[in-house]
């Protein structure tokens, strides 16, 4: 049981927050401080446009890589044009113009002839009736497989030299396969090359 001297004797409860009194008095004699000068204040707010504007295009970035698929969507140079036997001796085939080569055959061998004239650029057409490549543009002329003439040589207008072959090759499952990417020049010797024709 507790007695009045006991009671008399314990220190006094202290509350564990603050009061109102006290909160007031603590920043009662504290001084506003100077506002922000006008250069800081645009100066801070440009960085902090930058870093949001950074952060965003980094967001973005991040999440256009990882929606769109890691896929190569260049058309394919190698073009697999069929068995050699499809191809008749001294003939040219115009199935693969729009891919941008022949594919020529005369006695000995094919080749698949670049549809760009050496001139400019153009691009010529098959004359079978006069056995050439005529150039519309400038009217330079190749020479065709018959006759036993070599295919693509320049004879006549400004072209300064014959077409040139693309890469071709026989692959294991009997087909001619053509890469329109490598190129092969006669001027330069490159039509010695083995990967310049197929012997049939």
């Amino acid at each position: 049981m507790t007695t009045e001297t006991e009671n008399e004797t314990r220190p006094a409860e202290t509350t564990a927050y603050p009061g109102r009194e006290q909160i007031l008095a603590k920043y009662k004699d504290r001084k506003v401080g100077e506002p922000m000068p006008r250069s800081k204040f645009f100066t801070t707010l440009g960085l902090g446009w930058a870093t949001f504007t950074a952060m965003l295009a980094g967001g973005s970035s991040t999440m256009f890589f990882f929606l769109v698929p890691r896929v190569n969507f260049e058309r394919s140079q190698v073009f697999n044009v069929g068995p050699p036997d499809k191809y008749p001796p001294n003939g040219v085939d115009e199935t693969f113009k729009p891919e941008k080569f022949w594919i020529v055959r005369d006695a000995e061998k094919i080749v698949a002839l670049n549809v760009m004239c050496t001139h400019l650029g153009c691009t010529p057409n098959w004359a079978e009736n006069e056995n050439k490549f005529k150039c519309p543009c400038h009217g330079s002329g190749f020479r065709g497989p018959k006759g036993g003439q070599l295919a693509g040589i320049n004879f006549e207008g400004p072209a300064p030299t014959p077409l040139r072959r693309c890469k071709i090759w026989l692959s294991d499952e009997g087909n001619l396969m053509v890469d329109r990417s490598i190129l092969f020049e006669q001027e330069k010797g490159e039509w010695d090359n083995a990967q310049s024709y197929v012997l049939v």
